[in-house]
């Protein structure tokens, strides 16, 4: 009995700093964001620098290329419902003549000024060790093979486009509009997601006056999936793979002529964010705009989590005691969501699984605000968010996603 107890106290203390030295390296998917540039729109060039140079989530690769806008494509004088189906077909078709989904391949393979590719980047992302994976020894390995079906499956299959279609609104405007009514805006962005003016004062005790004087920042955005499938991957592996020690003339032509690489539409889902300004902060117009702008995109791309399971990230767990992780607002989470707690586990084929070992809900009052500026609304000390679930059953790496 005492050998038993201290074989699992020494796995338990072995499991638990092997993964919080791992909690990293699990596979992220990968993003590619854009915006719509409305050069007409007030404060476009301030909503347009935010974006740009605002990170990627940590929960994603950042897999951006040099483009990162496109015009604005549609007549918005039309219905609402003739904008959003042309806007969604103008989107796609710019993605299409543009190459976005070649280009993410030839970034994933790293392709060279040469038109030659490697493995360095999928090894990086997926830990895979690099000469493991090389193209010639996975042609004659069963174990190569399974891996390099492997990252496609976990990294190439799960590299997505989000297109952002930012407005401005000026609050003061709509109050006058509304005869003062911002409650009107301040409870629609929370519907929405994000919800500024109503956690941080009351507008019948501050009047229109103060409360009429902010930004919101609306988006819709529409999402995309990159098609990587069995035949996609043969025809590259066959046709268009050439690596950097013996650079093939007429596969890297056959890559740049290629035509079949493909983004599938998935969605689109609408977010706001609201700033207040005056009475609560010393910060610029541009300044509130650009944070604004950033909220917005972050609450797009929770809604689009939330309505999508296949843009559903996984996140390590912070600690098991409390039972934790560094997900908050900022990601959309609700009291009472659920996730699942899974395993990363390799088979016997090389390959990578994730293996449900249970479930575990966001405790109520315990969700963490890490949205931009949430120093500023709110006082709270949470660190992180806190969930309910069986004691000593998880460690910090294990991954989670949510599920409902």
């Amino acid at each position: 009995m005492k050998k038993l107890l201290i074989l699992t106290l020494f796995l338990f203390f072995n499991y638990s700093a092997f993964s919080q030295e791992d909690a990293n390296n699990y596979k992220r998917s990968s993003l590619y964001t854009f915006m719509i540039t409305d050069l007409q729109q007030e404060h476009s060039k301030t909503i347009q620098d935010a974006f740009i140079n605002y990170p990627i989530p940590d929960k994603f690769n950042d897999h951006n290329g040099g483009l990162r806008t496109m015009p604005k494509l549609v007549d918005e004088n039309l219905s609402k419902k003739e904008i959003n189906e042309l806007q969604k077909d103008s989107i796609t078709q710019f993605l299409s003549n543009s190459n976005i989904a070649k280009a993410m391949v030839a970034k994933w393979f790293n392709r060279s000024e040469n038109g030659s590719f490697n493995m360095d980047l999928i090894a990086a992302r997926g830990s895979y060790n690099a000469s493991d994976i090389d193209i010639k020894i996975a042609k004659q390995s069963e174990r190569g093979l399974a891996m390099v079906a492997d990252a496609g499956e976990e990294l190439l299959k799960n590299t997505f486009v989000v297109v952002n279609n930012f407005k401005y609104t000026n609050k003061e405007e709509v109050a006058k509009k509304t005869q003062g009514l911002l409650s009107v805006v301040s409870s629609a962005a929370s519907t929405a997601g994000v919800g500024g003016v109503s956690v941080v004062a009351d507008a019948t005790s501050l009047g229109v006056g103060v409360m009429g004087k902010g930004y919101v920042i609306k988006t819709d955005a529409h999402l995309y999936k990159l098609v990587w499938d069995e035949e996609t991957a043969a025809i590259f592996y066959n046709d268009y793979w050439t690596d950097d020690a013996n650079p093939d003339p007429e596969k890297i032509a056959a890559f740049e002529n290629s035509n079949i690489f493909k983004l599938e539409y998935i969605g689109t889902e609408t977010a706001w964010a609201d700033l207040q300004s005056t009475a609560f902060t010393k910060k610029t117009d541009d300044e509130l705009i650009a944070i604004a702008t950033k909220n917005a995109g972050d609450a797009v791309i929770a809604k689009l989590q939330r309505a999508y399971e296949v843009f559903r990230t996984k996140t390590p767990l912070l600690s098991g005691d409390p039972l934790s992780a560094k997900i908050g607002l900022k990601e959309g989470l609700e009291k009472g969501d659920k996730y699942e707690v899974m395993e990363q586990i390799i088979n016997d084929e090389g390959k990578t699984e994730y293996k449900k070992i249970g479930v575990i809900k966001v405790e109520k009052g315990m969700v963490w605000d890490n949205r931009l500026m949430a120093e500023e609304e709110n006082t709270s000390e949470i660190e992180y968010t806190t969930f309910s679930g069986s004691k000593n059953k998880y460690f910090a790496g294990m991954l989670i996603r949510q599920i409902n």
